[in-house]
């Protein structure tokens, strides 16, 4: 069988590996429908990237609830058929509060988290784009995203080890890990139609993608 096995696919990885690049290609490729974040739809993460301390809480729950509106989005999007192409995986949420809430409101997020946890479908694909910590660092900042260029080095390297460490232990949906150091995903190249061609051969529910 071909990518049509793969109705609801997740684009996932550390800030600057080139999710939303990907996960666009490939609703394209596939005529799928599109599922993004909308990060510039949070008024609170300009500020955040300034004092993380005192915009930590209201920035994860608009990210949070954004999120639910968005997942419970493709219960509609499946009564027209087709394929669903996204570039967040809704169980990924508390790694982020994990890093930047303090005790108490970390213990205030998992309650909300709890009571919408169970609106999410879960994907019948992920796919782990990979890099190393320097090449994020180099692509967040060479970005021209003014927000971003408030983000720490150390931010960023707390955050990609989060990711391997989630991502090590996560066994709700096949993964495909792909380590993007040697690849061209932005637009469709050879690189591309090489990874399409790994998709379509998954077997197993966990699975490596490392171009040498």
């Amino acid at each position: 069988m071909g990518l049509e096995r793969y109705r609801y696919i997740v684009v996932e990885g550390p800030i600057g590996v080139g999710k939303t690049t990907l996960t666009k290609l490939l609703a394209e490729h596939l005529g799928a429908n599109l599922l993004l974040e909308n990060p510039e739809a949070i008024p609170f993460l300009p500020k955040f990237y300034t004092d993380m301390q005192r915009y930590a809480l209201p920035t994860q729950l608009s990210f949070l609830f954004q999120r639910v509106e968005q997942v419970e989005s493709l219960t509609q999007m499946d009564l027209f058929g087709g394929q669903t192409v996204s570039d967040f995986l809704f169980d990924k949420d508390p790694l982020f509060a994990e890093l930047v809430l303090s005790d108490d409101e970390f213990g205030l997020y998992s309650n909300i988290y709890r009571h919408l946890r169970v609106r999410a479908a879960t994907p019948d694909l992920v796919i782990y784009l990979q890099a190393d910590i320097d090449t994020l660092i180099g692509r967040v900042h060479a970005r021209s995203r003014e927000y971003e260029a408030k983000i720490s080095d150390i931010y960023l390297r707390k955050l990609a080890e989060r990711y391997s460490r989630f991502f090590y232990d996560y066994t709700d949906a096949p993964v495909l890990m792909v380590n993007t150091e040697n690849l061209d995903l932005t637009g469709p190249s050879d690189d591309f139609r090489l990874l399409l061609r790994r998709i379509e051969g998954m077997r197993s529910a966990r699975e490596y993608f490392n171009k040498a």
